[in-house]
């Protein structure tokens, strides 16, 4: 397993600067953000060169409208999509992570026919379809991102996500991104869920319970990655603490903070 995290949890001004701070914490990637990717892949690619780092990811954020019932904004969203993967080859990010659907239900209710949940899950087959085998025609993964309730009401745990790989013939390159604040909120029992669809895991967003880093909550971290090993998962533990994507007014505080928590995470087993 190998360490990375979001880009607006590190300090500098520019993208030289963050990398070099996460080099010096003993991260091995980086995790960007997709909103005004495009324009920044030269410096980007320059930054990961000039300290070996890797973009472990690229993430959507709150960009969705995937399963809008309007089609102009289905058709907009999918080709930001399509975008955000093609910066992620430029920039040499395997992943690509994205949330279904935030907030509540935009589908009309059909019932009898069909309830707007019903609706969207077939929307979300036919999305996953869509886009999988580009996805694996550019070299990317595609990563269902589970949410909390009080972010989206449509897919908040892992068994969801397992669902709708099922729907696409569990495709090799569309696969769940799990975050452990998410799955303390919505798991009965979160290492129980981990262990039962770990087969469907391409990526993990870390931090503690409440949000915080990993060591500042009550989750047990050994417990976590001894799971983690059990089931084979050998891929990325991303930070994504705080407010994630408008974490940058908070960098500062993350710099003092986080060699306490990396240590923790590294004498879990990492």
């Amino acid at each position: 397993m190998q360490l990375a995290i979001q880009e607006d949890m590190l300090a500098g001004r520019t993208v030289l600067e963050k990398l070099e701070q996460a080099a010096q914490l003993g991260f091995e990637g980086v995790e960007f953000w997709a909103e005004g990717l495009t324009e920044r892949v030269p410096e980007i690619v320059g930054a990961l060169a000039a300290t070996g780092l890797k973009a472990s990811a690229v993430n959507q954020g709150r960009r969705d409208g995937y399963l809008s019932p309007d089609l102009a904004e289905r058709e907009a969203a999918i080709s930001q999509l399509r975008q955000t993967m093609a910066d992620a080859v430029d920039i040499g990010a395997y992943h690509v992570l994205f949330v279904p659907l935030y907030g509540a239900s935009k589908m009309p209710d059909l019932t009898p026919y069909r309830s707007p949940i019903e609706l969207e899950g077939e929307m979300l087959v036919w999305l996953l379809r869509t886009v999988s085998d580009l996805a694996y025609a550019m070299g990317v993964e595609l990563d269902m991102q589970p949410a909390n309730r009080y972010e989206t009401y449509f897919l908040n745990r892992l068994e969801q996500g397992a669902f709708f790989r099922r729907k696409i013939k569990d495709h090799p390159h569309v696969k769940i991104a799990a975050g452990l604040f998410h799955m303390a909120m919505e798991e009965d029992d979160a290492l129980g869920s981990l262990r039962e669809y770990g087969s469907h895991l391409g990526y993990i967003h870390v931090s503690d319970h409440n949000g915080r880093l990993p060591g500042q909550g009550m989750l047990d971290f050994t417990l976590v990655i001894r799971v983690l090993r059990e089931i084979g998962y050998d891929g990325w533990l991303s930070y994504a603490c705080g407010e994630t994507g408008q974490n940058q007014r908070n960098a500062n505080r993350f710099m003092a903070e986080l060699p306490a928590s990396i240590h923790l995470l590294r004498e879990a087993g990492i």
